[in-house]
């Protein structure tokens, strides 16, 4: 069976006290056609010296740049896989995600978007039973619902650092809408529902790591406004996006009762 290439693109800035981990979760994988790509901001904390630390190993870049989103799309401009992921610097995938991957994508031709589960892991990188039985147990039941609508109706679904797409989506879709500083992957997954369906992998791909300086635990206020115009660009109607907003709202509550547990 030939596997396809894979791509993985980690956008990164000052996160020296977690990458090391994010890059060897990749790089020990061992799956034979993988393309790995740091694309750092120009960090100052030590970032570095830890990516230097790789050799000819790593594939980095580390220069000014206009946040993620951006970064992202960078790296995806110098990407040849077959088929497409991003994975933040301070997450991780699981042993053996990518050869599960490869050979499913190898074995469905049909598939163009595809996604797992994912627990949530700690500063430690310990899974958080707590967290993982409400908000990873959360999404494995919606991602079971699946339908365009109740995409529109939860924008945290599809748990990102376990969601693959391949490059001929790529090229219908396009890079990521660099407008948005929170909401990027939304908007693709929006974009992404319009012409493909995902395939749903029940099995965990990764680890999604809650630590107090991530967007989605210091930002959710702005996740949410910027959630509501991802839909009205991506056509959402008004009862699409009232409820998307009442499941926001019941969203930051629960997040704020579970972090202070």
């Amino acid at each position: 069976m030939k596997l396809p290439r894979i791509s993985i693109i980690t956008p990164s800035y000052n996160q020296a006290r977690f990458i090391r981990a994010t890059i060897d979760s990749v790089l020990t994988q061992d799956y034979p056609n993988l393309e790995y790509f740091v694309i750092d901001g120009g960090s100052d904390d030590g970032t570095i010296e830890i990516l230097k630390s790789y050799g000819e190993k790593l594939n980095w870049v580390s220069e000014k740049d206009h946040g993620q989103t951006d970064a992202i799309n960078k790296g995806l401009k110098k990407s040849t896989g077959e088929v497409l992921a991003f994975l933040n610097s301070d997450d991780i995938l699981f042993p053996g995600a990518l050869n599960i991957v490869g050979e499913y994508f190898a074995n469905h031709k049909d598939c163009d978007w595809l996604t797992g589960n994912c627990n949530v892991i700690g500063v430690d990188g310990r899974t958080l039973l707590r967290h993982n039985w409400l908000v990873a147990g959360y999404k494995k039941i919606l991602l079971a619902l699946y339908s365009p609508f109740t995409l529109r109706v939860v924008d945290n679904m599809f748990p990102q650092p376990s969601t693959f797409w391949t490059r001929r989506a790529y090229e219908k879709i396009g890079q990521f809408d660099e407008s948005y500083h929170y909401v990027m992957d939304y908007d693709y997954w929006l974009r992404l529902s319009k012409y493909f369906k995902p395939h749903y992998l029940r099995v965990v791909l990764s680890g999604f790591r809650s630590q107090p300086n991530s967007k989605s635990e210091t930002s959710r206020s702005q996740m949410v406004q910027e959630g509501v115009l991802a839909l009205k660009k991506n056509g959402a109607t008004k009862l699409e996006i009232w409820l998307h907003a009442l499941h926001s709202q019941i969203m930051v509550v629960i997040y704020k009762i579970i972090t202070k547990s």
